[in-house]
């Protein structure tokens, strides 16, 4: 693949890394993520993430790029674990209506509740592995 066409696949990549980090965080905030701490970690890494892109865009180094990489790696296990504590919590209330409902119905009744979405904090693995992506095999391109 040509360098020219590389480097504006690099860039559109950023440009919606920045745009879902930023309407992902918009997001949280908008419904009140952050009563407790574990709600604070999505918003911190946000956050985090669009100083490291900022960093990474200002100076092009090395360093910057390991920095957005470790910040995709943490976004990528935020997510993960924010669909299991998003579950758990779910799982919880539906044990509270109803304590003999069997494993499967309430692996389903979980899976389709709206509060909390089970699959939501999945978007910080997708905008993680979007910024893997990015700086893969990244050489000053």
């Amino acid at each position: 693949m040509p360098a020219d066409t590389l480097s504006i696949i690099r860039r559109c990549i950023l440009v919606i890394l920045v745009f879902g980090l930023t309407g992902a965080g918009a997001e949280l905030l908008l419904i009140e993520h952050y009563e407790a701490a574990a709600q604070r970690v999505p918003l911190v890494l946000v956050a985090a993430s669009l100083v490291a892109i900022v960093w990474h865009v200002a100076s092009r180094s090395r360093a910057s790029v390991r920095g957005l990489q470790a910040m995709m790696v943490l976004c990528m296990a935020a997510g993960g674990v924010g669909v299991a504590l998003h579950f758990r919590g779910a799982a919880e209330f539906q044990l509270e209506i109803d304590p003999s409902i069997s494993r499967s119905a309430l692996v389903q009744k979980v899976m389709r509740a709206k509060a909390p979405p089970v699959l939501a904090p999945g978007v910080m693995v997708q905008l993680g592995l979007l910024g893997l992506a990015y700086a893969h095999r990244w050489s000053r391109s």
